[in-house]
């Protein structure tokens, strides 16, 4: 399977996804990760905290991130080089996550292209960053 290539790709397209956080997201996330910081596991402990419940790891909006350029935009073939991440506000339980990465510029002579990403609920960042990433060019 093969997303688009570099020729295919131009400044400003944007692809998106849409995920709503659930309880067996972030466990599952938390089992992978190794991350079982308990505001993120444990209900009576998070109600402690300022965020008053539960929240999800920032990385697993880091990681939507990574499914939009990884099967949407440029997709399959897609190699990460780089990500920078902002966490701005926490992402609750049943939270549905807007995704967005829209190309910055692309390099030419490196194949590379410049990706804004943007996680969103409710119309406001959760994260926000910049990746960079290689895409394949079209055989010869």
């Amino acid at each position: 399977m093969q997303g688009l290539f570099f020729e295919d790709l131009a400044e400003g397209q944007t692809a998106e996804i849409t995920k709503i956080v659930g309880a067996a997201d972030v466990e599952a996330f938390a089992a992978v990760s190794g991350d079982i910081n308990p505001v993120h596991l444990d209900e009576a402990y998070a109600r402690t905290t300022p965020f008053q419940g539960r929240i999800a790891h920032g990385m697993l909006s880091a990681a939507y991130i990574s499914a939009v350029i990884g099967t949407r935009l440029p997709g399959p073939g897609a190699i990460y080089l780089s990500q920078s991440l902002r966490f701005r506000r926490p992402v609750k339980l049943g939270d549905p996550v807007v995704t967005r990465v829209t190309i910055q510029s692309l390099d030419e002579r490196r194949g590379h292209v410049t990706l804004t990403t943007v996680c969103q609920v409710d119309g406001k960042t959760v994260v926000d960053g910049e990746a960079v990433i290689m895409v394949p060019r079209k055989p010869a």
